[in-house]
């Protein structure tokens, strides 16, 4: 099995990403004004153009004025961030993942309780 090489998106293709799975499909300048980025339209458009090349977003340009929108959803995009970073970093042990997160932040009690519910279903969690 080939393994696809992974087009991971920096911190300001994220950044234009949050903006598309919270619009859906937008132009440069919708994309650029949820940004509060107006005066940045050219450089907005040409990450939204390198984004196209790197598969991270499609453009339709059948209208006049072409339309962006994410390729993948914004779970699946975290899904492969935090599983490169699990390989990478952490020679894909997901208790050290896990165990340094919790370290780095402490959890609110709320975050808490979602986590030993997914431990639960999981089998993993208190008897």
């Amino acid at each position: 099995m080939v393994k696809r090489a992974l087009k991971r998106p920096t911190d300001a293709e994220l950044g234009i990403l949050r903006v598309l799975w919270t619009r859906g499909p937008s132009t440069v300048r919708e994309v650029a004004q949820a940004m509060d980025r107006e005066s940045a339209y050219t450089t907005i458009l040409k990450f939204l153009q390198i984004m196209t090349d790197k598969g991270l977003v499609s453009r339709d340009d059948s209208p006049r004025t072409h339309v962006y929108e994410a390729v993948s959803s914004e779970g699946q995009t975290q899904q492969q961030l935090v599983r490169d970073l699990l390989d990478r970093a952490f020679d894909g042990s997901a208790t050290k993942l896990v165990m340094q997160a919790l370290a780095t932040k402490k959890a609110s009690r709320k975050e808490l309780d979602e986590i030993r519910k997914l431990l639960d279903q999981h089998g993993g969690g208190r008897q």
